[in-house]
């Protein structure tokens, strides 16, 4: 059975916040097919709310691989000379890279996608 979401007030919002909340705190290995699509379906309805009702809209949306590197650095607190270590490259590699006199390579595509989250299509379509 389908189950179309539906937000109309802060209180809805706020439950389905919570539900979003309980399935991920569950644990990747509780993530069936099932449960992603309909995680998929609260996010999806509840970005439309704060979009919509709250006006929550992100102030800066990075243009480039760089800069959405640097954004996520940015937020997680984390040093270039961390991030190398997580990215598997060395500092001066990184810093080329964030500082656009580098194409970043294809393991340091994969490895930005995997250790940063960063949606591929956003991936293929600037780097």
């Amino acid at each position: 059975m389908k189950k179309d979401y539906v937000i109309t007030s802060k209180k809805q919002y706020h439950e389905i916040l919570l539900a979003i909340y309980e399935l991920i705190n569950g644990g990747e290995k509780k993530l069936t097919k099932v449960v992603l699509k309909r995680l998929s379906a609260m996010v999806k309805v509840a970005e439309k709310y704060e979009e919509e009702t709250l006006e929550l809209q992100p102030d800066y949306q990075p243009d480039n691989l760089p800069d959405m590197v640097k954004s996520i650095m940015l937020e997680a607190k984390i040093s270039q000379g961390k991030l190398a270590k997580m990215l598997e490259v060395r500092k001066p590699k990184l810093s080329r890279i964030l500082n656009g006199k580098k194409k970043p390579d294809v393991e340091f595509l994969k490895l930005a996608y995997k250790k940063l989250n960063i949606d591929p299509a956003f991936i293929l379509e600037h780097a």
